[in-house]
């Protein structure tokens, strides 16, 4: 099977940055690509952003400019994230794509506060 662990969550105060990072594992022979998606409370889980082993990016509107995903390796992702936001804490959730289906990672939580 294959398993996304993410680290790097927690409290940041409005303005600061944190970095986010997930890494794969398992039975993994390609991938198509790896992301990033956040789910808040009351609200369904939307995307934040992804990398293709291409190297092609996708932001949300919200985070561009603002959040930068990167391939540390090939199964390995992450986000740095720059000038938090109150309205992007969320649960952050790992994403990998293998071209036949979709892993999730557990989550990680970020809470942006003062």
């Amino acid at each position: 099977q294959v398993q996304l662990v993410e680290s790097g969550g927690g409290l940041v105060q409005p303005g600061g940055s944190l970095r986010l990072s997930c890494a794969a594992s398992g039975n993994i022979f390609s991938i198509y690509a790896m992301g990033w998606y956040r789910q808040a409370p009351g609200k369904q889980r939307d995307l934040v952003a992804t990398i293709t082993s291409g190297g092609e990016t996708n932001y949300a509107d919200s985070v561009k400019g603002r959040f930068t995903i990167s391939r540390d390796n090939a199964k390995k992702v992450s986000l740095q994230m720059d000038s938090l936001k109150p309205e992007d804490t969320a649960v952050y959730y790992c994403k990998l794509d293998n071209y036949r289906t979709n892993y999730w990672g557990k989550g990680t939580l970020v809470t942006v506060s003062s």
